[in-house]
Protein backbone atom coordinates (compact mmCIF):
# COMPACT_ATOMS: atom_id res chain seq x y z
CA UNK A 1 0.00 0.00 0.00
CA UNK A 2 2.03 3.25 -1.00
CA UNK A 3 1.50 6.29 0.72
CA UNK A 4 -0.36 8.45 -2.56
CA UNK A 5 -2.96 5.16 -2.88
CA UNK A 6 -5.32 5.99 -0.49
CA UNK A 7 -5.82 10.31 -1.74
CA UNK A 8 -5.83 8.85 -5.26
CA UNK A 9 -8.46 6.25 -4.20
CA UNK A 10 -10.33 7.95 -2.17
CA UNK A 11 -10.68 10.53 -5.29
CA UNK A 12 -11.95 8.09 -7.70
CA UNK A 13 -14.53 7.04 -5.35
CA UNK A 14 -15.97 10.07 -3.89
CA UNK A 15 -15.45 12.80 -6.47
CA UNK A 16 -12.69 14.85 -4.11
CA UNK A 17 -10.62 16.77 -6.26
CA UNK A 18 -6.75 16.47 -6.79
CA UNK A 19 -4.30 19.08 -6.83
CA UNK A 20 -4.57 21.47 -9.49
CA UNK A 21 -1.70 23.92 -11.46
CA UNK A 22 -3.07 26.92 -9.38
CA UNK A 23 -2.44 24.80 -5.81
CA UNK A 24 0.92 23.34 -5.43
CA UNK A 25 1.11 19.67 -4.62
CA UNK A 26 2.91 19.94 -1.38
CA UNK A 27 1.37 23.18 -0.03
CA UNK A 28 -2.37 20.48 -0.96
CA UNK A 29 -0.68 17.68 0.91
CA UNK A 30 0.15 19.73 3.75
CA UNK A 31 -2.79 21.61 4.52
CA UNK A 32 -5.43 18.13 3.63
CA UNK A 33 -2.83 16.27 5.96
CA UNK A 34 -3.68 19.26 8.35
CA UNK A 35 -7.36 18.78 8.08
CA UNK A 36 -7.07 14.47 8.39
CA UNK A 37 -5.35 14.83 11.62
CA UNK A 38 -7.93 17.18 12.70
CA UNK A 39 -9.99 14.93 12.04
CA UNK A 40 -8.98 11.79 12.95
CA UNK A 41 -8.36 13.56 16.40
CA UNK A 42 -12.57 14.49 16.40
CA UNK A 43 -13.21 11.27 14.79
CA UNK A 44 -11.74 9.46 18.33
CA UNK A 45 -14.01 11.26 20.17
CA UNK A 46 -16.92 11.24 19.04
CA UNK A 47 -17.41 8.67 16.04
CA UNK A 48 -18.48 9.23 12.19
CA UNK A 49 -21.89 10.31 13.28
CA UNK A 50 -20.65 12.84 15.49
CA UNK A 51 -18.00 14.41 13.73
CA UNK A 52 -19.12 17.74 11.62
CA UNK A 53 -17.02 19.60 9.07
CA UNK A 54 -17.43 22.67 10.49
CA UNK A 55 -15.67 21.36 13.68
CA UNK A 56 -12.64 20.00 11.27
CA UNK A 57 -13.03 23.11 10.15
CA UNK A 58 -12.94 25.63 13.11
CA UNK A 59 -9.79 23.45 14.68
CA UNK A 60 -7.54 24.05 11.05
CA UNK A 61 -8.38 27.45 11.33
CA UNK A 62 -10.71 27.14 7.69
CA UNK A 63 -13.53 28.00 6.64
CA UNK A 64 -15.98 24.72 6.06
CA UNK A 65 -16.34 25.52 2.41
CA UNK A 66 -12.51 25.45 2.63
CA UNK A 67 -12.88 21.98 3.91
CA UNK A 68 -15.28 20.76 1.28
CA UNK A 69 -12.39 21.57 -1.39
CA UNK A 70 -10.53 18.81 0.17
CA UNK A 71 -13.16 16.20 1.58
CA UNK A 72 -16.98 16.74 -0.41
CA UNK A 73 -18.68 14.78 2.70
CA UNK A 74 -17.24 14.10 6.27
CA UNK A 75 -17.92 10.43 5.05
CA UNK A 76 -15.21 11.33 2.65
CA UNK A 77 -12.75 12.51 5.62
CA UNK A 78 -13.71 9.71 7.89
CA UNK A 79 -12.65 7.62 4.86
CA UNK A 80 -9.47 8.92 4.97
CA UNK A 81 -8.69 9.04 8.20
CA UNK A 82 -9.16 5.13 8.29
CA UNK A 83 -7.22 5.24 5.32
CA UNK A 84 -4.62 6.46 6.49
CA UNK A 85 -4.80 4.68 9.84
CA UNK A 86 -4.30 1.24 7.98
CA UNK A 87 -1.52 1.94 6.49
CA UNK A 88 -0.04 2.92 9.71
CA UNK A 89 -0.84 -0.59 10.81
CA UNK A 90 0.43 -1.97 7.94
CA UNK A 91 3.98 -0.18 8.14
CA UNK A 92 3.82 -1.81 11.72
CA UNK A 93 3.12 -5.05 10.76
CA UNK A 94 5.58 -5.24 8.03
CA UNK A 95 8.35 -4.09 10.39
CA UNK A 96 6.86 -6.90 12.53
CA UNK A 97 7.62 -9.41 10.20
CA UNK A 98 11.12 -8.81 9.45
CA UNK A 99 12.09 -10.87 12.67
CA UNK A 100 12.42 -14.31 12.65
CA UNK A 101 9.07 -16.43 14.18
CA UNK A 102 5.76 -15.70 15.69
CA UNK A 103 6.47 -14.30 18.97
CA UNK A 104 9.35 -12.32 18.22
CA UNK A 105 7.24 -10.43 15.78
CA UNK A 106 4.60 -9.94 18.41
CA UNK A 107 7.21 -8.86 20.77
CA UNK A 108 8.40 -6.44 17.76
CA UNK A 109 4.62 -5.48 16.93
CA UNK A 110 3.73 -4.12 20.91
CA UNK A 111 7.40 -2.64 20.78
CA UNK A 112 6.85 -0.66 17.39
CA UNK A 113 2.91 -0.08 18.41
CA UNK A 114 4.13 1.99 21.52
CA UNK A 115 6.97 3.69 20.43
CA UNK A 116 4.47 4.90 17.78
CA UNK A 117 2.10 5.85 20.47
CA UNK A 118 4.71 7.62 22.66
CA UNK A 119 5.59 9.71 19.90
CA UNK A 120 1.36 10.42 19.18
CA UNK A 121 1.58 11.77 23.09
CA UNK A 122 4.81 13.77 22.91
CA UNK A 123 3.52 15.60 19.67
CA UNK A 124 6.10 14.07 17.39
CA UNK A 125 3.52 11.74 15.51
CA UNK A 126 0.04 12.82 13.75
CA UNK A 127 -2.63 11.26 15.80
CA UNK A 128 -4.07 7.91 14.45
CA UNK A 129 -7.36 6.60 13.87
CA UNK A 130 -8.73 3.73 16.52
CA UNK A 131 -10.95 1.81 14.10
CA UNK A 132 -13.72 1.19 16.68
CA UNK A 133 -15.96 3.23 14.63
CA UNK A 134 -15.90 1.90 11.22
CA UNK A 135 -18.75 -0.08 11.00
CA UNK A 136 -20.63 3.17 11.35
CA UNK A 137 -19.93 3.94 7.83
CA UNK A 138 -22.87 3.18 4.88
CA UNK A 139 -21.67 2.22 1.59
CA UNK A 140 -20.06 3.36 -0.76
CA UNK A 141 -17.66 4.09 2.28
CA UNK A 142 -18.17 1.37 4.42
CA UNK A 143 -16.30 -1.07 1.42
CA UNK A 144 -13.67 1.41 0.68
CA UNK A 145 -12.24 0.78 4.23
CA UNK A 146 -13.00 -2.67 4.57
CA UNK A 147 -10.91 -3.91 1.90
CA UNK A 148 -7.65 -2.68 2.77
CA UNK A 149 -8.68 -3.22 6.39
CA UNK A 150 -9.23 -7.10 5.56
CA UNK A 151 -5.94 -7.63 4.16
CA UNK A 152 -4.21 -5.76 7.35
CA UNK A 153 -6.16 -8.54 9.49
CA UNK A 154 -5.08 -11.26 6.97
CA UNK A 155 -1.51 -9.89 7.47
CA UNK A 156 -1.75 -10.26 11.03
CA UNK A 157 -3.26 -13.55 10.87
CA UNK A 158 -0.50 -14.94 9.41
CA UNK A 159 0.96 -15.13 12.91
CA UNK A 160 -0.92 -18.03 13.70
CA UNK A 161 -0.93 -19.40 11.11
CA UNK A 162 3.04 -19.86 11.16
CA UNK A 163 4.96 -23.14 11.35
CA UNK A 164 5.11 -24.63 14.91
CA UNK A 165 1.75 -22.38 16.03
CA UNK A 166 -0.30 -24.40 13.00
CA UNK A 167 -3.90 -22.83 14.48
CA UNK A 168 -7.09 -23.96 13.10
CA UNK A 169 -8.70 -21.14 10.60
CA UNK A 170 -11.63 -20.34 13.53
CA UNK A 171 -8.60 -20.06 16.66
CA UNK A 172 -6.68 -18.03 14.12
CA UNK A 173 -9.27 -15.16 13.21
CA UNK A 174 -10.38 -15.04 17.26
CA UNK A 175 -6.79 -14.63 17.93
CA UNK A 176 -5.91 -11.84 15.28
CA UNK A 177 -9.48 -9.97 16.45
CA UNK A 178 -8.57 -10.44 20.08
CA UNK A 179 -4.57 -8.93 19.65
CA UNK A 180 -6.18 -6.03 17.59
CA UNK A 181 -8.71 -5.68 20.35
CA UNK A 182 -6.27 -5.21 22.76
CA UNK A 183 -4.19 -2.66 20.80
CA UNK A 184 -7.48 -0.75 20.17
CA UNK A 185 -8.87 -0.94 23.87
CA UNK A 186 -4.45 0.21 24.94
CA UNK A 187 -5.41 3.89 23.86
CA UNK A 188 -8.22 4.09 26.92
CA UNK A 189 -5.67 2.80 29.44
CA UNK A 190 -1.96 3.97 28.13
CA UNK A 191 -3.06 7.40 29.12
CA UNK A 192 -2.57 6.38 33.07
CA UNK A 193 1.11 5.65 32.26
CA UNK A 194 4.27 7.81 32.03
CA UNK A 195 5.81 7.42 28.65
CA UNK A 196 8.74 6.85 29.62
CA UNK A 197 7.62 3.40 31.33
CA UNK A 198 6.47 1.92 27.99
CA UNK A 199 9.23 -0.21 27.30
CA UNK A 200 8.37 -1.89 30.45
CA UNK A 201 4.54 -1.93 29.89
CA UNK A 202 5.30 -3.36 26.46
CA UNK A 203 7.76 -6.01 28.19
CA UNK A 204 4.67 -7.13 30.46
CA UNK A 205 1.99 -7.08 27.82
CA UNK A 206 4.36 -9.58 25.59
CA UNK A 207 4.92 -11.61 28.82
CA UNK A 208 0.95 -11.75 29.22
CA UNK A 209 0.16 -12.48 25.86
CA UNK A 210 3.06 -15.16 24.98
CA UNK A 211 2.79 -17.09 28.05
CA UNK A 212 -0.77 -16.24 29.68
CA UNK A 213 -1.38 -16.14 33.23
CA UNK A 214 -1.32 -19.94 33.66
CA UNK A 215 1.48 -21.99 35.57
CA UNK A 216 3.63 -24.80 32.96
CA UNK A 217 0.80 -27.66 34.16
CA UNK A 218 -2.27 -25.74 34.87
CA UNK A 219 -5.30 -26.89 32.94
CA UNK A 220 -8.52 -24.87 31.90
CA UNK A 221 -11.09 -26.44 33.70
CA UNK A 222 -13.85 -23.13 34.10
CA UNK A 223 -16.80 -23.98 36.09
CA UNK A 224 -20.20 -21.94 34.16
CA UNK A 225 -21.31 -19.09 36.48
CA UNK A 226 -24.33 -18.26 34.27
CA UNK A 227 -26.63 -18.11 36.82
CA UNK A 228 -24.58 -15.35 38.10
CA UNK A 229 -25.53 -12.89 34.60
CA UNK A 230 -29.23 -13.48 35.05
CA UNK A 231 -30.98 -10.11 36.20
CA UNK A 232 -31.91 -10.47 39.69
CA UNK A 233 -36.02 -10.78 40.05
CA UNK A 234 -36.45 -8.19 42.03
CA UNK A 235 -34.86 -5.63 39.02
CA UNK A 236 -36.43 -7.40 36.13
CA UNK A 237 -38.98 -5.34 34.12
CA UNK A 238 -39.22 -7.26 30.86
CA UNK A 239 -39.63 -4.74 28.80
CA UNK A 240 -36.55 -2.48 29.36
CA UNK A 241 -34.76 -5.59 29.41
CA UNK A 242 -35.38 -6.16 25.94
CA UNK A 243 -34.99 -2.38 24.74
CA UNK A 244 -31.30 -2.63 26.72
CA UNK A 245 -30.35 -5.80 24.82
CA UNK A 246 -31.57 -4.69 21.55
CA UNK A 247 -29.95 -0.80 22.65
CA UNK A 248 -26.22 -2.47 23.18
CA UNK A 249 -26.17 -4.85 19.43
CA UNK A 250 -27.18 -1.78 18.10
CA UNK A 251 -24.71 0.35 19.77
CA UNK A 252 -22.21 -2.12 19.42
CA UNK A 253 -22.72 -2.69 15.48
CA UNK A 254 -23.26 1.41 14.57
CA UNK A 255 -21.98 3.39 17.41
CA UNK A 256 -23.11 5.27 20.29
CA UNK A 257 -24.55 7.91 17.34
CA UNK A 258 -25.18 5.63 14.61
CA UNK A 259 -28.07 3.52 16.65
CA UNK A 260 -30.76 6.27 16.39
CA UNK A 261 -33.78 6.06 18.10
CA UNK A 262 -35.27 5.51 14.98
CA UNK A 263 -33.49 2.10 14.67
CA UNK A 264 -33.17 0.59 18.21
CA UNK A 265 -37.51 1.02 17.67
CA UNK A 266 -37.09 -0.20 14.28
CA UNK A 267 -35.61 -3.34 15.10
CA UNK A 268 -37.90 -3.69 18.03
CA UNK A 269 -41.01 -3.17 15.95
CA UNK A 270 -42.52 -0.99 17.92
CA UNK A 271 -42.83 2.99 17.82
CA UNK A 272 -40.67 5.83 18.67
CA UNK A 273 -43.34 6.91 21.42
CA UNK A 274 -43.32 2.89 23.32
CA UNK A 275 -39.29 3.77 22.96
CA UNK A 276 -39.91 7.87 25.69
CA UNK A 277 -42.13 5.14 27.66
CA UNK A 278 -39.20 3.16 28.55
CA UNK A 279 -36.50 5.82 28.25
CA UNK A 280 -36.63 9.28 29.02
CA UNK A 281 -33.87 10.26 26.11
CA UNK A 282 -30.79 8.48 24.24
CA UNK A 283 -28.60 9.73 26.52
CA UNK A 284 -30.51 8.19 29.38
CA UNK A 285 -30.49 4.48 27.74
CA UNK A 286 -26.88 4.41 27.00
CA UNK A 287 -25.78 5.03 30.61
CA UNK A 288 -28.79 2.17 31.69
CA UNK A 289 -26.79 -0.06 28.79
CA UNK A 290 -23.51 0.50 30.95
CA UNK A 291 -24.94 0.02 33.87
CA UNK A 292 -26.35 -2.86 33.01
CA UNK A 293 -22.83 -3.89 31.85
CA UNK A 294 -20.93 -3.28 34.89
CA UNK A 295 -24.00 -4.82 37.03
CA UNK A 296 -23.17 -8.33 35.28
CA UNK A 297 -19.80 -8.16 35.38
CA UNK A 298 -19.45 -7.24 38.89
CA UNK A 299 -22.29 -10.37 39.22
CA UNK A 300 -20.33 -12.52 37.50
CA UNK A 301 -16.64 -11.51 39.39
CA UNK A 302 -18.46 -11.75 43.07
CA UNK A 303 -19.93 -14.91 42.00
CA UNK A 304 -16.28 -16.21 41.15
CA UNK A 305 -14.40 -15.02 44.35
CA UNK A 306 -17.31 -17.23 46.02
CA UNK A 307 -16.57 -20.20 44.47
CA UNK A 308 -14.47 -23.16 46.19
CA UNK A 309 -11.25 -24.43 44.54
CA UNK A 310 -8.20 -21.69 43.35
CA UNK A 311 -7.86 -19.00 42.36
CA UNK A 312 -6.79 -20.02 39.27
CA UNK A 313 -10.25 -21.90 38.41
CA UNK A 314 -12.47 -19.01 39.61
CA UNK A 315 -10.28 -16.51 37.02
CA UNK A 316 -11.06 -19.28 34.60
CA UNK A 317 -14.66 -19.35 35.46
CA UNK A 318 -15.45 -15.79 35.13
CA UNK A 319 -13.94 -15.26 32.05
CA UNK A 320 -15.16 -17.81 30.69
CA UNK A 321 -18.94 -17.22 31.69
CA UNK A 322 -18.54 -13.38 30.96
CA UNK A 323 -17.08 -14.48 26.83
CA UNK A 324 -20.20 -17.27 26.55
CA UNK A 325 -22.35 -14.31 28.02
CA UNK A 326 -21.49 -12.12 24.88
CA UNK A 327 -22.88 -14.42 22.03
CA UNK A 328 -26.08 -15.43 24.64
CA UNK A 329 -29.58 -14.50 23.65
CA UNK A 330 -28.93 -12.36 26.75
CA UNK A 331 -25.95 -10.48 25.75
CA UNK A 332 -23.59 -8.95 24.64
CA UNK A 333 -22.53 -6.51 26.69
CA UNK A 334 -21.66 -3.06 25.52
CA UNK A 335 -18.72 -2.63 24.16
CA UNK A 336 -15.90 -0.43 25.65
CA UNK A 337 -16.00 0.94 22.20
CA UNK A 338 -18.87 2.97 23.14
CA UNK A 339 -16.52 5.54 25.43
CA UNK A 340 -14.96 7.31 22.71
CA UNK A 341 -18.18 8.31 20.85
CA UNK A 342 -20.32 9.35 24.53
CA UNK A 343 -20.89 12.67 25.35
CA UNK A 344 -17.82 14.91 26.98
CA UNK A 345 -20.65 15.09 30.21
CA UNK A 346 -21.16 11.04 30.53
CA UNK A 347 -17.79 9.79 29.47
CA UNK A 348 -15.61 10.46 32.15
CA UNK A 349 -17.51 9.05 34.79
CA UNK A 350 -18.26 5.63 32.79
CA UNK A 351 -14.69 5.46 32.14
CA UNK A 352 -14.19 6.06 36.07
CA UNK A 353 -16.73 3.10 36.46
CA UNK A 354 -15.06 0.92 33.60
CA UNK A 355 -11.93 1.31 35.65
CA UNK A 356 -13.65 -0.07 39.05
CA UNK A 357 -14.65 -3.22 37.39
CA UNK A 358 -11.23 -3.59 35.94
CA UNK A 359 -9.45 -3.29 39.50
CA UNK A 360 -11.91 -6.13 40.45
CA UNK A 361 -10.12 -8.64 38.00
CA UNK A 362 -6.78 -6.98 39.17
CA UNK A 363 -7.43 -7.60 42.76
CA UNK A 364 -8.47 -10.74 41.69
CA UNK A 365 -5.57 -11.77 39.96
CA UNK A 366 -3.84 -10.24 42.82
CA UNK A 367 -5.17 -12.98 44.91
CA UNK A 368 -4.20 -15.53 42.38
CA UNK A 369 -0.74 -14.21 42.37
CA UNK A 370 -0.69 -14.52 46.55
CA UNK A 371 -1.81 -17.93 46.36
CA UNK A 372 0.78 -19.02 43.70
CA UNK A 373 -2.37 -19.67 41.34
CA UNK A 374 -0.77 -18.21 38.31
CA UNK A 375 2.28 -17.05 37.70
CA UNK A 376 4.05 -13.63 38.94
CA UNK A 377 2.42 -10.80 36.07
CA UNK A 378 1.38 -6.93 36.78
CA UNK A 379 -2.45 -7.93 37.67
CA UNK A 380 -3.22 -3.92 36.57
CA UNK A 381 -1.86 -5.15 32.94
CA UNK A 382 -3.57 -8.21 32.79
CA UNK A 383 -7.06 -6.88 33.71
CA UNK A 384 -6.96 -4.82 31.20
CA UNK A 385 -5.96 -7.34 28.65
CA UNK A 386 -8.73 -9.23 29.82
CA UNK A 387 -11.45 -6.60 29.46
CA UNK A 388 -10.13 -6.30 25.62
CA UNK A 389 -10.13 -9.81 25.48
CA UNK A 390 -13.77 -10.67 26.61
CA UNK A 391 -14.79 -6.86 24.57
CA UNK A 392 -13.63 -9.15 21.40
CA UNK A 393 -16.21 -11.57 21.98
CA UNK A 394 -18.83 -9.67 21.54
CA UNK A 395 -17.87 -10.01 17.66
CA UNK A 396 -17.11 -13.31 17.63
CA UNK A 397 -19.59 -14.10 14.52
CA UNK A 398 -18.20 -11.45 12.70
CA UNK A 399 -13.92 -12.11 13.30
CA UNK A 400 -14.33 -16.02 12.97
CA UNK A 401 -17.77 -16.49 10.97
CA UNK A 402 -18.94 -19.74 10.81
CA UNK A 403 -17.52 -20.94 14.76
CA UNK A 404 -19.67 -22.45 16.98
CA UNK A 405 -21.12 -19.65 19.57
CA UNK A 406 -20.12 -22.47 21.86
CA UNK A 407 -16.70 -21.98 21.84
CA UNK A 408 -16.72 -18.41 22.69
CA UNK A 409 -15.01 -19.11 26.12
CA UNK A 410 -12.47 -21.31 23.98
CA UNK A 411 -11.66 -18.90 21.52
CA UNK A 412 -11.26 -15.74 23.67
CA UNK A 413 -11.03 -16.33 27.33
CA UNK A 414 -8.94 -19.03 27.15
CA UNK A 415 -6.09 -17.86 24.77
CA UNK A 416 -5.57 -14.66 27.32
CA UNK A 417 -4.98 -17.12 30.59
CA UNK A 418 -3.33 -19.86 28.76
CA UNK A 419 -1.38 -17.98 26.01
CA UNK A 420 -1.98 -16.40 23.24
CA UNK A 421 -0.24 -18.90 20.98
CA UNK A 422 -1.23 -22.09 22.90
CA UNK A 423 -3.26 -24.78 21.30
Amino acid sequence: MSPKQPDIRLAAETGAPLPSAAAPADRYARKKDAIVSAATSLLNRRGVKGMTLADVAASVDLSTTSVTYYFRKKEDLAVACFLRGIEWFDRLTDDAFAQADPRARLRRFIELYLESNRRIREGEERPTVVFNDIRALKEPHLSIVLEPYNALFRKVRAMFQAPGIGLERSAANARTHMLMEQIYWSAVWLARYEVEDYPRIGARMFDILNNGLAHENARWEPLSLADACRTPASAQDGGRETFLIAATKLINDHGYRGASVEKISAHLNVTKGSFYHHNDAKDDLVVACFDRTFDVIRRVQSAAMKQPGSEWQRLCSAAATLAEYQVSDQGPLLRASALSALPETIRQDTVSRWTRVSDRFAAMISDAIMQGAIRAVDPVIAAQLMNAALNAAASLGMAAPGAPLSEAAALYAKPLLMGIFSK
